[in-house]
């Protein structure tokens, strides 16, 4: 191939071709303007190019790439995202020595020639011939703006930027032909505005709106003569002239603008002279593209925005065209980020757990009645640095989350829920005995029914040996009795549980389907914080779920209108009746003055929740509740592989943690913080016999700060059958929670048994909860 020379100009063979490239091209235009009545350039010849008249007459302007502003429910800033930095302004809204500028540099005759100058073209024809090479161009800004147009629409796709910019014949012919279209349509102030918001001016910056802001920090109406004559000699070539790289050879590159200004009688020699002295006068920003430049720490929430976006048919029906969306920009969105209680929730996180910790923490806060997402954070901030990530720890894998976290005991309300909504009383009594292997068999859904290996069954415990029944709703729920919560489920069956846990939006984080097994009641499947925020939710809001929503409105910018976008609503459905609801808040208010998540209870106003620790401290929880708001907060090793068991977290040691206990406070923090001047508002609280049965002998009061495991005592061998018939497989439930704050686990698993975040096992597999 054809080799540049040292200077890194085109060898002779490149210079011989560009040159009769330019002489033919001018031949064909003088030929096209002569001849119009014939149409054609008299290049068609052996198909080498189209007659002109063949090319289509059609060309429109490309929505241009933009950036997208995303702004909080009061209307400040979050982050500004784009593909290209550009802000489209009007011609009024740019300095006039910026428009002098530009043309006195790259198309000194564009006021007084059409679409083509046939004079520049014959002056570059002359010169080039005086210089054996291309010594000189004859592009008019209104066929550079048609190129722009191509290479706009090209995108990121490198094909395609390849065909926008290809050095051919047919390419100038099919500009030439546009550019009379535009000349013809647009006039020369429209052709000027948007030649100078689509043209590239270096250090990512697209438009002359966002090339004033980055070397100047300033808008493009205040560009002065210096400042605009230094953008208008970026354009030719943005690498070289780059003023933050290369300040000398920029200088020189203004000062050959102002000297051409002066030329061509925009401004005096003397003003040129005087404007040639001074300094750059560089003032530079950082760009600000992305979400990780998010305030409040909320770059996965903005990330989470934009997850929204590229995968809601609301805004367009394929990948591509969402995408295309996203990509094009021009957007302000508003969303539902509560500012106050953003900052709550990255507060109580600095405060509570280190970025640097083995361990990390996400919570979520979300509003009962609406979906809206008030809040979103974790410890590991937004980034690619040490201690850092982008993967939003607060929601499900295809939201850009991970394959989630083992709830625990966080999950035994839904199962209450379930229960008392099928007519079971908040007053029903299980004997809940300290040890019990799981019952047989128990009735699943679609006819099936899961059943204990006889030969070596399944076994649970409580936290401790005094901790044994009877039970009843209020104190088992209290003290987070895993035996009394066992029996629950299999009295009511498996599929009470799962069709309640649907209609509360509870799924697991990895998109997998919920397993047909009693352990489920334990928490055995991994979940979200955000799943579980809005699942409580639909307690506070007396029964009614409604699914998460992260956007209010959006309006784009196309030209110079704005037009408002649809935008995902929140679907809200009655999950279980008002009473069901009550109840419930009932039962979670008592565990919060009374059991295990007495240390999360705020200072000025009821609330009520449930905390939750899994088999081998993978995982803590504490999910709760005000009837207007409810957040969920997880703890524990996002990989899955430090257990939580002497460790120091937000520099405080800990022997072991329980749900109670670092989630519980952190929980508690953030939530005084949101509701700060909030309205102080009251459960809708029933009346629940509180168990007087026996003599209070035995039954344990359970410790106070956190949870414990129920073990796997006996065979792992259990599954669903159908017709007396294995289906699915073997594996049994292990794992469990038990009441109490101070566990006492009767032996230890294999370290690699049972992890909080279960990566195989078929149904029934109790990768379990521990004791909230």
């Amino acid at each position: 191939m054809p080799k540049k020379r040292s200077g890194g100009g085109l060898s002779p063979t490149q210079q011989a071709a560009k040159f009769l490239g330019v002489s033919v091209l001018a031949g064909a235009v003088m030929a096209g303007i002569a001849l119009p009545a014939a149409g054609a350039l008299g290049l068609a010849a052996k198909g080498s190019v189209k007659s002109f008249d063949e090319i289509p007459a059609n060309l429109k302007s490309p929505q241009l790439s933009q950036r997208t502003t995303i702004l909080d429910n009061q209307g400040r800033q979050i982050a500004t995202v784009y593909s290209r930095d550009r802000t489209v302004v009007d011609l009024k809204d740019m300095s006039p020595y910026m428009q002098k500028a530009i043309v006195a540099i790259e198309d000194s005759r564009f006021y007084k020639h059409g679409a083509i100058d046939l004079k520049g073209v014959l002056r570059a024809l002359n010169k080039n011939a005086q210089s054996g090479g291309v010594a000189q161009g004859a592009s008019t800004l209104t066929q550079q703006l048609v190129k722009n147009y191509f290479i706009e629409e090209a995108g990121d796709d490198p094909t395609k930027v390849a065909e926008a910019t290809q050095q051919t014949l047919g390419r100038k012919i099919r500009e030439l032909k546009y550019a009379i279209q535009i000349e013809d349509k647009l006039g020369k102030k429209k052709i000027l505005e948007n030649y100078l918001n689509i043209t590239f001016f270096g250090e990512q910056a697209y438009g002359v709106e966002a090339a004033a802001q980055r070397y100047f920090s300033k808008h493009a109406k205040d560009l002065n003569l210096q400042e605009s004559a230094l953008l208008a000699g970026i354009v030719q070539s943005p690498s070289r002239y780059d003023p933050v790289n290369d300040e000398a050879e920029a200088t020189k590159r203004r000062n050959t603008v102002l000297q051409r200004m002066a030329e061509v009688g925009d401004i005096s020699q003397k003003e040129a002279e005087q404007a040639k002295q001074k300094a750059l006068g560089l003032h530079p920003s950082r760009p600000k593209n992305g979400c990780i430049t998010a305030v409040k720490g909320a770059g996965f929430f903005c990330d989470y925005v934009r997850d929204t976006v590229l995968t809601d048919p609301v805004f367009g029906k394929t990948k591509e065209a969402r995408a295309k969306l996203w990509n094009q920009g021009g957007l302000t969105i508003r969303t539902t980020l509560d500012p106050q209680a953003q900052q709550s929730v990255q507060n109580s996180v600095k405060d509570h757990v280190y970025k640097s910790d083995a361990v990390a923490t996400a919570a979520s806060i979300v509003e009962p009645g609406t979906g809206k997402i008030l809040a979103m954070g974790q410890s590991r901030p937004y980034g690619f640095g040490p201690n850092e990530t982008q993967i939003n720890l607060s929601v499900n894998q295809d939201m850009g989350g991970g394959a989630g976290y083992q709830p625990g005991s966080t999950f035994k309300p839904i199962v209450a829920a379930a229960a008392i909504e099928g007519g079971k009383s908040p007053a029903q009594e299980y004997s809940s005995p300290y040890q019990m292997p799981y019952p047989s068999p128990v009735t699943a859904c679609n006819g099936r029914t899961w059943r204990n290996d006889p030969r070596k069954p399944a076994k649970l415990t409580n936290e401790n040996e005094s901790e044994h029944g009877p039970y009843g709703m209020k104190e088992a729920t209290a003290k987070s009795v895993n035996t009394y919560y066992v029996q629950l489920i299999s009295d009511i069956g498996i599929c009470p549980v799962i069709d309640m846990a649907k209609k509360m939006g509870v799924a697991r984080a990895d998109g997998r389907k919920i397993d047909q097994a009693p352990s489920i009641a334990l928490g055995t499947q991994e979940m979200s914080p955000l799943t579980m925020a809005s699942a409580y939710a639909t307690f506070a809001s007396r029964g009614t779920y409604c699914t998460p929503v992260a956007i209010e409105s959006i309006t784009r910018r196309v030209g110079s209108e704005v037009r408002s976008l649809g935008v995902p609503k929140s679907t809200c459905s009655r999950a279980m009746s008002e009473k069901t609801a009550d109840t419930v808040s009932t039962l979670l208010k008592g565990v919060v003055e009374d059991g295990t998540g007495q240390e999360a209870g705020l200072d000025d106003r009821p609330s009520a929740g449930k905390t939750g620790t899994t088999d081998e401290r993978f995982a803590a929880w504490f999910v709760g509740y005000t009837p207007n708001m409810a957040g969920a907060v997880w703890v524990g090793d996002p990989q899955h592989k430090r257990k939580m068991i002497n460790i120091s977290i937000g520099g405080v040691p800990h022997d072991k943690v329980f749900g109670g206990e670092v989630p519980g406070p952190i929980w508690r923090d953030m939530m005084n913080g949101a509701l700060e001047g909030k309205p102080v508002e009251d459960f809708n609280l029933v009346d629940i016999p509180d168990d007087n049965s026996g003599d209070g002998q035995g039954k344990g009061r359970g410790g106070d700060n956190g949870d414990t495991t129920g073990q796997v005592i006996g065979g792992l061998i259990g599954g669903l059958t159908d017709g007396g018939t294995t289906d699915g497989g073997t594996t049994g439930d292990a794992g469990g929670t038990t009441g109490g704050t101070v566990p006492a686990p009767t032996f230890s698993l294999p370290g690699n048994f049972i992890q909080g975040q279960g990566n195989g096992g078929l149904p029934g597999h109790g990768n379990g909860g521990r004791r909230g």
